[in-house]
């Protein structure tokens, strides 16, 4: 079978290995469609683990069924989350989900970005759900890029009428502003690239600024003279923090959905003065994939028209250049050949 090994982001390269075979317990998933992801092109991230097959936003087609999986069959249309908790160790029986070392380690072989997956038990049993007959499959692959909003989104509490102010329109940026304004808040975004400013827009942002020109005034200037109530960053570069510690008001919070490479400093005093407090997202728990696979079906939040690009599995560098380069694309999604 064809799978796709990442050894940088210029280097995505498609190689022969043999189809996965399955254990008791387990299913062995075609790939129908395999979504790229932010995170997939951070490099200083990545390349640490090179060469190795990528990609944890998948939807397939059951083509074998293990011993003792009688919730599943072949034929069935699924997504399977790459990443499971245990339910067992202490941070899962405190709800902690994306805390346990099994979620954090456990994946399925040999990735995403491969003609067919073994899945293993544990994913099988806690990470695997039939898709409903009006989802497709590529509507599929942003299932958990959406719990992971979900979850991120569980932190800061957003309220009706807030204003809230998301550093960064790629994909996760705009899946946040759908999210906010569904819960009744006011939304600012902020971008460098023109391309996702008008897609902040078209997504239901109320007000956006070019990140080059942004400032704290012209915050004030549209939110009657406050700073926003909450901060989501979405982008891993240093002045999307410098924004974030400037725009947040007393007793806000800053959800860093994204990082950058390097560590943060942040004002103590001030934040320990206006009670700000700064958190961290990573993940998703199977019921937020859930809740994710339920906006997706009823239409609540619009992840079709967020899809911008399909490739065929062989030509996956040039998806991978789209992602990197962040220019004129927002989700791109690989297909078989």
């Amino acid at each position: 079978m064809k799978v796709a090994v990442y050894y940088s982001n210029n280097d995505v390269r498609i190689e022969e290995r043999p189809v996965p075979r399955i254990n008791d317990g387990e299913i062995l998933v075609k790939m129908m469609a395999s979504g790229i992801c932010g995170t997939d092109v951070m490099q200083w991230y990545r390349q640490k683990k090179a060469p190795r097959v990528l990609g944890h936003e998948m939807a397939g087609e059951i083509v074998e069924v293990g011993k003792g999986v009688d919730n599943f069959k072949t034929g069935d249309r699924v997504f399977v989350s790459h990443h499971v908790p245990c339910y067992n160790c202490r941070y899962c029986v405190n709800a902690n989900y994306t805390a346990c070392e099994a979620l954090h380690t456990g994946n399925y072989e040999p990735g995403g970005f491969s003609e067919y997956i073994r899945v293993p038990a544990q994913n099988v049993k806690y990470g695997t759900f039939i898709l409903p007959d009006n989802m497709t499959y590529e509507e599929a692959t942003m299932i958990e890029p959406l719990a992971c909003v979900v979850a991120g989104q569980k932190q800061i509490e957003i309220k009706r009428g807030q204003t809230i102010l998301v550093i960064g329109s790629g994909m996760s940026g705009l899946i946040h502003i759908q999210m906010a304004k569904s819960k009744g808040a006011k939304v600012v975004a902020t971008d460098i690239n023109k391309y996702r400013l008008d897609k902040a827009l078209e997504f239901g942002a109320d007000h956006v600024f070019n990140a080059d020109e942004y400032s704290v005034e012209k915050l004030k200037e549209i939110n009657k003279g406050s700073l926003a109530d909450h901060i989501i960053i979405c982008a891993g570069a240093k002045s999307a923090i410098d924004n974030a510690i400037a725009s947040v008001d007393r007793k806000g919070k800053i959800l860093f959905f994204a990082v950058p490479e390097g560590d943060i400093s942040i004002p103590s005093t001030r934040f320990w003065r206006d009670e700000i407090t700064a958190t961290f997202s990573y993940g998703a728990a199977p019921d937020d994939l859930k809740i994710a696979m339920e906006m997706i079906q009823s239409g609540m939040i619009n992840v079709k028209k967020m899809i911008t690009h399909r490739l065929p599995l062989s030509d996956i560098q040039k998806g991978f250049k789209l992602v990197s380069e962040a220019k004129e694309s927002l989700k791109v999604v690989i297909i078989p050949d």
